[in-house]
């Protein structure tokens, strides 16, 4: 297997190198199939034991040591100028069937310089549910980094009780977050800064790698991809749950799934994560977090935009500025497609609102009431649809004036609902069974794992009714979630 090692060559202060200890009997759980083939790679070879010694703890065949990354971040808006890959490692790049680079990089795979007296491992738990709902998350058509393997190191992992220990071995455009830039510009090292900002804008967009002001091309172009990230987050009802600037790509893909999960019910102020008390992260919240991390990555630029600080300023403002605009644009479109419209009608924002109130109002699933409203698109059966409303009477009016906007539209009846069907996903990760899904391999059972890999690789297709698009029953309802450290 050819790895680079790019990053880690570049520049001496961009990592650490790490001598990690093997595992004790580390062992092949899970290999996605669809993305070894992506990369050329030999399935037989990443079942062999050197294959398992480099997906379970960075042993390269080179030689060269995996190493971890640093960066900096806020986490829930306090500054913390050192974190780093503190249970991680960047174990190498390797190209794609079209030639692009990509980050092989592990979780769990034991402590490093930034552990900061951790241990630096990971529960089996934590690393199923990254795997499950990251690959969920392409197969929704959202950027996102990806598992390439998931492996059980035989060793125990102690956090409130002894866990099974494992390891998730992920595949990433990069794994520069907002953090990186952070870390440089609190050291006030400039040379590393400006490296990192050539190296990040060459790598991740070359197409605008030749600009007169490179660091505001770079803060231009990772608003534009954060922008419409968010959005799509958004339409699917995903809550990322720890939206810390550490967490926040700058190759624009949902990076670090702690205490995700995805909505059941709609609630605008809906939080997961155990340690969320205030709602900083809620779903509603998400869009001017993301605006907030932005700034904080146009602060590290600054000195990069321009040596005039005033003038620096003026310049990355009109860059943000520019953030609401784009995430706005993003935004209706989708929510558009899920309701079948193309046409441009002033109307559409409130018809919008419309629906998400009274789903609030109503405890409606997210989920469910965008699916069956697709198939209302070529029948007037409405009873599936109006039974997860409270209030029949009003969602019944809303109904009348969807249809008559439809009426209005430019879409034919069969191509209103190709796109709601591709627009609107029959099933998503739903919490409770990400949960279920644990509790069964923790006990040796991963019949439910490979399960909900399987059909959560297909969200979009028209199936018979499954238990899996089921919402929770009031006793199966996650209230909480946990990050695994």
């Amino acid at each position: 297997m050819f790895l680079l090692h790019e990053y880690a060559s570049h520049h001496d202060t961009f990592t650490q190198p790490l001598q990690p200890k093997p595992f004790h009997a580390p062992h092949l759980l899970a290999l996605n199939t669809s993305l070894v083939k992506n990369f050329n790679l030999d399935p037989e070879w990443l079942k062999s034991e050197p294959g398992l010694q480099m997906l379970s703890h960075g042993q390269r065949q080179d030689g060269d040591p995996p190493v971890a990354m640093a960066y900096a971040g806020h986490q829930f808006g306090h500054f913390v100028p050192s974190l780093g890959d503190g249970r991680a490692m960047l174990v190498g790049e390797l190209k794609d069937t079209n030639g692009v680079l990509y980050d092989l990089h592990l979780k769990g795979s034991g402590p490093t310089p930034f552990s900061r007296h951790g241990d630096g491992l990971a529960a089996l738990g934590p690393v199923l549910r990254e795997y499950i709902i990251s690959e969920a998350m392409h197969a929704l058509g959202i950027p996102t980094t990806r598992s390439l393997a998931a492996i059980t190191t035989g060793e125990k992992v102690y956090r409130e009780a002894p866990m099974p220990g494992a390891v998730l071995a992920r595949i990433s455009l990069s794994h520069i977050r907002v953090g990186t830039f952070q870390y440089f510009a609190a050291q006030k090292d400039l040379t590393s800064l400006k490296k990192l900002m050539q190296y990040t804008l060459h790598r991740l967009y070359p197409e605008h790698s030749d600009t007169q002001n490179p660091a505001l091309t770079l803060l231009d172009n990772v608003i534009a991809r954060q922008a419409k990230l968010i959005a799509q987050w958004m339409h699917v009802g995903f809550i990322h749950g720890v939206m810390n600037t550490d967490n926040t790509s700058i190759a624009g893909e949902t990076l670090d799934f702690g205490p995700c999960a995805f909505l059941d019910e709609y609630n605008p102020d809906k939080t997961f994560s155990f340690i969320d008390k205030n709602g900083r992260y809620a779903y509603d919240q998400q869009p001017n977090i993301a605006l907030w991390n932005l700034q904080r990555l146009a602060e590290a630029l600054l000195p990069l935009i321009d040596p005039d600080t005033n003038t620096a300023i003026t310049l990355a403002t009109k860059s943000l500025e520019n953030f609401n605009t784009l995430f706005s644009q993003t935004y209706l479109s989708g929510w558009k497609r899920k309701l079948g419209l193309s046409s441009h009608n002033p109307s559409d924002p409130k018809l919008i609102s419309a629906l998400l109130t009274l789903m609030y109002q109503n405890e409606a699933d997210f989920t469910l009431t965008f699916r069956r409203l697709s198939t209302l698109a070529h029948t007037d059966r409405t009873q599936g649809f109006v039974s997860l409303f409270k209030t029949p009477d009003h969602i019944q009016s809303w109904l009348s004036d969807w249809r008559q906007r439809c009426a209005e539209d430019e879409l034919s009846e069969s191509h209103r609902y190709d796109v709601m069907l591709k627009s609107n996903p029959r099933i998503i990760p739903r919490n409770h069974k990400i949960e279920e899904m644990i509790s069964s391999a923790l006990k040796g059972d991963y019949h439910p794992f490979n399960v909900m890999r399987d059909k959560l690789s297909s969200p979009f297709s028209e199936e018979p009714e499954d238990e899996l698009e089921a919402p929770p029953t009031y006793e199966e309802t996650v209230q909480n979630t946990f990050c695994g450290t």
